[in-house]
């Protein structure tokens, strides 16, 4: 129920009047202007946010587009993908200020008090009595579909809307805000979305859903961020600090004192709370840490500790300032970074991560005075979780050996974050975690040879210098060094897009070539197969007409009227060939030659013969025709040469064959010999399962090896096209071949999971694979 401000505890009241809202005296103009304050904050907060997400779902429209219409089974439908994006890129300027001007006025509307119903019209079609209305076909289909995103955005995100109606409700001055009027919840934005999306007029429907479809993947998909924010921003602002209380996050493994526990707190009580909102969201992260805390419990129990003494027995543990100055005191003397990459072996990397538990504690135990170092066994369990996560990016083949070692040189600032804030292991969202992921997810795809400048390199380790450097206790670090991150890795993804996408366009060219030859060569193979036809006559089919062919099937299509008017020529070109036999035969003939002729010529010039080309040619084809009637040659001047075929054509065999000679193998371009080849049917598998923009790794027979992303799949061969980071071609195979190679080893498919994920996964397995079999029972 949403609370009335007048009934809130006379605590939160205070609280309310001191920071934000002074709910006892709302009328007076002060408090009036903190209130309009803050909601224009977080109307600025969702026009920032969302304009983004929109901006990122308009840059996909095309690609999305591109593939349906490469798919597309009609020409009609491939017209309607391409009409769908002509129109989103030249009404996108409007389509984005629209959006932004619906989302406003939403915003208007809800601070004054007035229903911000809205909605298609089917959505209104039920009217006041019940009854239902007439609605359009087109705008029921898409209110139905704007209807189920909203219901699935509701529902995954329920635990932040409930929290942001209550603060809002309070906004309010008491009126109830619900997931339908709520100015910044799905609701609302997607029909701004729908509304924007009015300007798309000379689209159809199928397109519109599709478009539509994509706000839920780029906008709904993504408002995590957003209501976080704005919950965090009310609560720094004292409007319900309190709301769901009960629900903080609780660190799992936490045994130390008051005092630690003070130590370990977030920033801010604002985010602590906040955070407790979120506990579904990460439920899968809190039960992998509740098992990870039991497991280290369980290995701590059964390893007799030497270098440390547990707190209790009157033993006071080391406080958690005391443990980072230690750390703090190692992070000073890590040596330098390498300069450039080196092929290294990470022998040495992991020996070092290994070691560092003991230097720690020889450390405090310099600092302590004291023979035995004094950690509680939490702290310790955190010393390891660390190690062991270290530890496991340097057996990561996923990361490059060079990139391994790098990153392995952050175990100090992270075990230094672990202890003062543990949710980096059961939040996904946490910075340091997120800078972690993001550093050995752009780290995949590096290799000596795509970064010949050592761009990537230099900044990987400009970011660990940093992080050496200047963390001490503030987190905040983490963050800012993972928004240049992210600047950086999307100002390279940009300048590889352009060289990628001319990669792909002309891997699709030359597969949309290599069809249409081969639908140009079948249809005049099967006409002239087994037929003597003249020099002359095959050596016009299979060069200019068949070229004349494989234009119109990369223009128009094979269900164009051109196409079938072209392939119908062929068997009328053909049947001259034929002597006809009696008088009318032979009228038949000779009127059947003119439109030839004028076909013949219009094909020729669209190819680009020339026009004395052309007569000549047409010339050498009258001769043959007259013969075939039974009427006499012209005589040629004594002086002129006889001329073959090759030359009336007026191309030069060598530099153009013909068509038919020059086809390539089906088996060897379209990758049709899987069933030829023994296969090992696992590698095929993990080969058909690979997702463009996944990375694997090349190894040819010398050992070298080259990372590249699967940048696009051919519909038409089934092949697969990899580039590297810069976006330049890598190879290109049949699913056959990389089956082929994963089998051999020359190929590895590396992991898409992020590095905490697989990691804490792999620390889990390794824990309960080490634990002591249970002891039998004894039977007497």
């Amino acid at each position: 129920m949403t609370p009335n401000p007048s009934d809130l505890p006379s605590d939160i009241q205070r609280n309310a009047a001191t920071k934000v809202v002074d709910i006892a005296s709302r009328a007076s103009d002060s408090s009036q202007d903190h209130v309009g304050g803050l909601l224009a904050a977080v109307r600025d907060m969702t026009l920032k946010e969302s304009a983004n997400l929109v901006a990122g779902l308009l840059d996909n429209v095309d690609d999305t587009l591109f593939d349906l219409a490469e798919k597309a089974e009609s020409n009609a439908s491939q017209t309607e993908y391409f009409d769908g994006m002509r129109e989103t890129r030249k009404r996108r300027p409007r389509i984005e200020r629209l959006f932004a001007d619906r989302v406003s006025h939403g915003f208007g509307e809800f601070a004054a008090g007035r229903s911000t119903r809205g909605g298609s019209e089917a959505q209104k079609a039920f009217s006041a009595s019940g009854e239902l209305s007439l609605v359009d076909d087109r705008e029921l289909e898409e209110s139905l579909a704007v209807s189920s995103m909203v219901a699935k955005a509701d529902g995954r995100l329920s635990a932040p809307l409930i929290a942001l109606n209550q603060r809002l409700s309070v906004l309010s001055g008491g009126r109830t805000t619900t997931n339908a009027n709520n100015p910044l919840g799905p609701n609302a934005l997607t029909e701004a979305f729908r509304v924007a999306l009015g300007e798309l007029t000379d689209i159809n429907i199928r397109v519109r859903l599709i478009i539509l479809k994509m706000f839920e993947r780029y906008v709904l998909n993504s408002l995590d961020t957003l209501y976080h924010d704005v919950n965090l921003r009310l609560v720094q602002a004292g409007v319900l600090p309190q709301l769901r209380q009960a629900s903080v996050v609780r660190r799992h493994g936490y045994t130390g004192t008051t005092a630690r526990g003070q130590a370990a707190r977030p920033d801010s009580a604002a985010e602590e709370i906040v955070e407790g909102e979120y506990d579904g969201a990460d439920q899968l992260h809190s039960e992998l840490m509740q098992r990870l805390t039991s497991l280290l419990a369980a290995r701590r129990q059964t390893t007799a500790g030497t270098g440390y003494a547990p707190s209790g027995a009157g033993i006071a543990s080391l406080s958690p300032a005391e443990l980072l100055s230690a750390l703090t005191l190692l992070q000073g003397e890590t040596r330098p970074l390498p300069a450039q990459p080196v092929v290294t072996d990470t022998a040495g990397a992991a020996e070092m991560v290994q070691r560092l538990k003991a230097e720690l504690m020889a450390q405090i135990q310099r600092l302590s005075g004291e023979a035995r170092a004094r950690i509680s066994g939490s702290d310790e369990d955190t010393i390891d979780l660390v190690g062991m996560l270290f530890e496991y990016i340097l057996q990561d083949h996923t990361i490059p050996a060079p990139m391994q070692v790098l990153l392995s040189r952050l175990q100090i600032p992270y075990l230094k974050v672990a202890i003062l804030d543990r949710r980096m292991f059961a939040h996904a969202s946490h910075p340091a975690r997120k800078l972690l992921d993001q550093l050995a997810d752009t780290a995949k795809g590096w290799s000596e040879e795509s970064d010949r400048d050592h761009r990537l390199f230099g900044k990987v380790k400009a970011v660990v210098e940093t992080l050496l450097q200047d963390f001490d206790d503030d987190i905040g670090v983490f963050e800012r060094q993972l928004a240049e991150f992210t600047q950086f890795v999307e100002q390279s993804r940009k300048r590889a897009e352009l060289a990628e996408s001319r990669a792909t366009e002309a891997a699709r060219g030359r597969e949309r070539l290599q069809d249409a030859r081969r639908r140009a060569a079948q249809e005049i193979l099967s006409r002239i197969s087994g037929r003597n036809l003249p020099a002359l006559l095959r050596g016009v089919l299979t060069r200019p007409w068949a070229n004349y062919l494989v234009l119109i099937v990369l223009r128009q299509g094979v269900d164009s009227a051109d196409f079938r008017a072209a392939v119908h020529f062929v068997d009328d070109f053909i049947a001259t060939a034929d002597v006809p036999h009696g008088e009318a035969a032979r009228e038949q003939y000779r009127g059947s030659l003119s439109t030839i002729e004028k076909q013949l010529r219009t094909g020729l010039a669209t190819v680009a013969f020339q026009e004395p080309d052309i007569e000549r040619l047409l010339g050498e084809l009258r001769k043959f025709w007259r013969q075939q009637v039974g009427e006499p040659a012209p005589l040629a001047p004594a002086a002129e040469p006889a001329v073959d075929a090759a030359a009336v054509l007026g191309i030069n065999q060598d530099a153009q064959p013909a068509i038919t000679e020059a086809m390539p193998d089906a088996d060897e371009d379209f990758g049709s010999d899987e069933m030829s080849v023994d296969i090992d049917a696992g590698s095929l598998q993990a080969v058909r399962d690979l997702k463009v923009g996944g990375w694997v790794e090349f190894i040819d027979d010398q050992g070298t090896r080259e990372r590249a992303k699967l940048s696009w799949i051919s519909p038409i061969s089934g092949k697969y096209l990899f580039v590297n980071r810069r976006g330049l071609k890598v190879a290109d195979r049949t699913a056959v071949q990389l089956a082929t190679e994963l089998h051999d080893q020359r190929l590895m498919i590396l992991e898409e999971v992020p590095l905490f994920d697989r990691a804490l996964d792999a620390i889990v397995d390794r824990l309960r694979n080490a634990q002591p079999e249970p002891a039998q029972p004894i039977r007497e």
